[in-house]
């Protein structure tokens, strides 16, 4: 009897020993049913002191070495994430009723892979990034649209717009992922994926 039998879980699950694979083929069918954003995810960081916040981002990139999204490096997400690299993501996708949560530490990405995904952009994007003072008081919207103009100014080339030293991608490294799927009567099915020392994956059931 195969481990998926043994567990008695939906075939949803698959039998698969990575994560990143049935991650893989959850987001590719979220893509395909989901009205908006399939790569929307909660992000949830805390301060040195402990303090937690959470908002919205959009995942950009994952494989193997993680899940891989972009930022104000000056906002407050980075600032906490200089202090305290612990961080949680939550992938909630209703027309499937699943969820996903990963949880590891976060590391910025290399400049040259900044450089790419940013560079993909498009310009007004690209010109937002130095425009905007992002999670810092704003005196008033016209005073940040004056900003927009002055930066559009300053880089005329749409194709020749700088990566601001301020913007970049974080990447969590996961410890651990756990999948969910809404069951009748509140009897959801939970499997969750903890990596040990070594590097290899270990899946067990949780109570819903």
């Amino acid at each position: 009897m195969n481990q998926k039998n043994l567990l008695g879980l939906n075939s949803c699950f698959l039998d698969l020993n990575d994560p990143i694979e049935l991650f893989k083929i959850w987001m590719e069918e979220a893509k395909a049913s989901e009205p908006n954003d399939s790569n929307a995810l909660a992000l949830a960081t805390a301060d040195k002191n402990g303090i937690p916040s959470i908002r919205m981002v959009l995942l950009k990139d994952f494989s193997k070495r993680g899940f891989v999204f972009y930022t104000n490096l000056e906002s407050q997400k980075g600032n906490e994430l200089k202090e305290n690299p612990n961080a949680s993501m939550c992938f909630h996708w209703k027309s499937l009723l699943r969820q996903i949560r990963v949880n590891g530490k976060l590391l910025k990405v290399s400049e040259d892979v900044a450089d790419e995904y940013y560079n993909s952009r498009t310009y007004d994007s690209r010109i937002g990034a130095w425009a905007s003072k992002q999670s810092t008081v704003l005196k008033s919207r016209n005073s940040l649209i004056s900003l927009i103009d002055e930066y559009k100014k300053k880089y005329n080339n749409k194709d020749s717009v700088p990566r601001p030293k301020h913007w970049s991608g974080w990447n969590l490294l996961p410890s651990s992922i756990e999948f969910w799927l809404d069951g009748d009567n509140r009897i959801h099915e939970r499997l969750k994926y903890i990596k040990d020392k070594n590097g290899n994956w270990n899946k067990f059931l949780l109570n819903p």
